[in-house]
């Protein structure tokens, strides 16, 4: 067994779950230790934090400037080699970019930036910086969706004739209805999320599937959202109409006041040949449809899945495995690259990929305050 990769966490302290996802993904294939941290901005609450969950002090900082300039001053082979970036969405781009300057690996949550243009430095200083950089595409971890990117590729489906996504949750409904509690939620402020809630947090993970799956990219959209009230800057639901090909159409649904919702991540794929439907809510089952045939269920762990499918797949069949799973297949890609292994090329999301999301978010915003017009993404 390799000599485990030194991880530094960012963001992530207290009850987020965010932080118990990678933190518990991070463990799960034994690739990573953490050896230091920022945890939470007051270094009180920092500090209890990681003895709370039993992580030595002597390499938790105040602040992220701070970590950056003591762990430098350690020798190469004792100082963190990647850091997780899980902090609200405005401070990635400083920080992913901070990091890369300095040489560290970055494995980030997404929104990648706050803007497309940040997105593009951001690409910029990583071509430089020439260290691995990962997006947290979560979903893109699941051995079904990993069985039905490779399938696709194959041609399981011929030729793709539309495409239907959608990522319904229903959190923010009990806050966007009372004007003080969506004053004081991060994800409504443009200043913190960026410039979309809706699209930015959840609708970017259903394009990214899109495109992740098919293989396709999004050429142009059309999208239309609802803020439901006039003193809310921030989308809360939306709805966007996508060409990718002359005729190859399809849509990305996405909505945080779906009221009973929970985590609907669901895609459907449409091919000449046949069909694939996959939710997010039973990973472990994917559907393959055809106007021939019976449908057929294809499930995780079986000999029959691909190469690929299976690497991501850690239990026997018929044991299910969920999102704790999922982020550890992007985190075993992360390690495998900052090792220098051969992998396959979707073992987990790229810059590329973070440059895309910010492409098509920007778009989608664009696309509404033009009156629902038709905007085209950037090649």
């Amino acid at each position: 067994m390799p000599k485990k990769i030194r991880l530094g966490i960012l963001g992530g302290g207290g009850d987020s779950l965010i932080g118990v996802l990678h933190r518990v993904a991070s463990h799960i294939n034994d690739n990573y230790q953490i050896v230091g941290a920022v945890f939470n901005p007051d270094f009180e609450q920092n500090m209890a934090f990681a003895k709370e969950i039993d992580i030595p002090t002597d390499r938790i900082y105040k602040d992220f400037d701070t970590l950056i300039e003591e762990e430098m001053k350690l020798p190469k082979d004792e100082r963190i080699q990647v850091c997780s970036v899980l902090t609200p969405n405005f401070l990635h781009f400083p920080m992913a970019k901070k990091l890369l300057e300095n040489g560290f690996h970055v494995i980030c949550e997404k929104p990648m930036t706050t803007t497309l243009e940040e997105a593009k430095i951001l690409e910029e200083t990583h071509k430089k910086a020439g260290t691995v950089f990962a997006l947290t595409h979560t979903y893109t971890g699941y051995p079904m969706v990993r069985q039905m990117r490779e399938m696709i590729k194959a041609g399981a489906l011929g030729k793709i004739h539309k495409v239907d996504a959608r990522y319904y949750q229903g959190w923010i409904n009990p806050i966007i209805h009372d004007k003080e509690k969506r004053s004081s939620v991060w994800r409504l402020d443009p200043k913190k999320a960026g410039i979309s809630s809706c699209m930015g947090d959840i609708g970017v993970h259903a394009f990214n599937l899109v495109e992740y799956t098919t293989g396709l990219e999004v050429k142009s959209l059309l999208c239309d959202f609802n803020y439901l009230y006039d003193d809310n800057q921030m989308d809360v639901d939306g709805t966007v109409l996508i060409r990718m090909g002359e005729h190859v159409k399809g849509v990305i649904r996405g909505s945080q006041v779906a009221t009973g919702e929970e985590n609907g991540l669901a895609i459907a794929i449409y091919g000449e040949k046949a069909s694939f439907r996959w939710e997010q809510e039973k990973p472990n089952f994917l559907y393959m449809m055809s106007d021939t045939e019976p449908t057929k269920v294809y499930k995780p762990g079986h000999a029959y899945n691909s190469e690929f499918s299976l690497d991501g797949t850690k239990l026997p069949a018929g044991h299910p495995e969920g999102i704790f799973d999922s982020m550890a297949n992007i985190y075993l890609g992360a390690a495998r690259a900052i090792r220098g292994e051969e992998q396959n090329d979707g073992a987990f999301p790229t810059m590329r990929d973070g440059v895309r999301g910010m492409n098509f978010i920007e778009a989608t915003v664009e696309s509404h305050k033009n009156g629902n017009t038709w905007v085209d993404l950037e090649d």
